[in-house]
């Protein structure tokens, strides 16, 4: 089968094309033939050897994110068949023309969606679904402040966010600005002209918003703190902006009843990782219905054969939504 593979860690001229062995199905795999595969920020860190190692357990191959359709099954399967759309998050190999997944991690395409948008669905929806609903407990009414909000989860949160019925607080470029409202953000923030605990606390007229959804990290840690209502929620989903050190006044936590979170799926047991898949199935599949209620937000798609693009694109840091390679026969050349 044809896959994007490398030889060293490096910029994005490392990513070739080339020939690969299929990978072997267990009983617990679907074997998926992949039209499509999302990229990820991950996938930029895996590259450059952020990681420290070519594979993530399951694959020497790059990449988290697969739509297709089915073409084998393990033995243990249940629920799925041979010729079945599916969508799901993989342990590395999704870079290629064929794919493994556990079937637990496999979510059943909505039938009017093409592969291209399914793709754009797994990783971010479940991660945003896990940050702000399961451990951010969200709810209607609340308020909710989600950074960098233009990319795949923060579009993908802010969706489910205004969904959920919260008012919707989001920081991006004023050039993405319109696009953010559209997807249900009350205030958007332009996080390069603007202090965005500042608008908070106008807002809010000082009171501050339930939850944070933040992917920046260490520059954002002081200001998010102070954004927070009582009682409120700081969950931690990345660290783009830097990590490191941080500190605050255990009393800010201890009197205004505050909690502070982190998720990252990728270092989370299988079980968990299930889990966390169910969780969104159960509260939003259905809402892919193709009424307006929930829409994979596709920023552009590139022929796996240049993956270096699609990654070079991510790094520009100028795309609204996912990024997509396709695997198209007339793709793989």
């Amino acid at each position: 089968m044809k896959a994007i593979t490398f030889d060293t860690f490096g910029d994005a001229d490392v990513l070739r094309l080339t020939d690969a062995p299929a990978p072997e199905v267990r009983a617990t795999d679907l074997l998926v033939r992949v039209y499509a595969a999302g990229v990820n920020r991950a996938d930029l860190t895996h590259r450059t050897g952020g990681y420290g190692r070519p594979h993530f357990g399951d694959s020497t191959l790059m990449g988290l994110e697969i739509a297709g359709e089915v073409v084998a099954i393990g033995s243990e399967v249940v629920g799925y068949q041979v010729g079945d759309r599916v969508m799901g998050v993989v342990g590395g190999g999704a870079y290629a023309e064929l794919a493994r997944i556990d079937y637990r991690m496999a979510l059943p395409i909505p039938a009017q969606l093409d592969y291209v948008h399914a793709a754009a669905i797994p990783e971010v929806f479940v991660t945003a679904h896990e940050a702000m609903l399961h451990l951010g407990r969200l709810k209607v009414g609340d308020s909710v402040l989600i950074h960098a909000a233009a990319g795949g989860v923060g579009s993908a949160a802010v969706q489910l966010a205004y969904a959920t019925g919260a008012t919707v607080y989001a920081t991006t470029e004023a050039s993405k600005a319109a696009r953010v409202e559209h997807l249900g953000a009350a205030v958007a923030i332009d996080y390069k002209a603007e202090d965005f605990a500042a608008v908070i606390a106008d807002k809010t007229n000082g009171r501050g918003v339930d939850v944070i959804i933040d992917f920046v990290g260490a520059p954002y840690f002081a200001r998010n703190i102070a954004s927070l209502a009582n009682g409120g929620r700081l969950v931690q989903v990345g660290i783009m902006g830097g990590g490191g050190e941080v500190s605050v006044a255990l009393e800010h936590i201890l009197y205004r009843h505050l909690q502070i979170m982190g998720t990252v799926m990728k270092s989370r047991s299988q079980p968990e990782k299930h889990a966390m898949v169910q969780r969104f199935r159960a509260h939003w599949l259905e809402r892919f219905d193709g009424a307006g209620s929930l829409e994979p937000v596709v920023d552009s798609s590139f022929p796996l054969a240049r993956a270096g693009d699609a990654h070079r694109r991510m790094e520009s840091a100028e795309n609204v939504g996912k990024i997509i390679l396709t695997m198209q026969p007339h793709d793989l050349v």
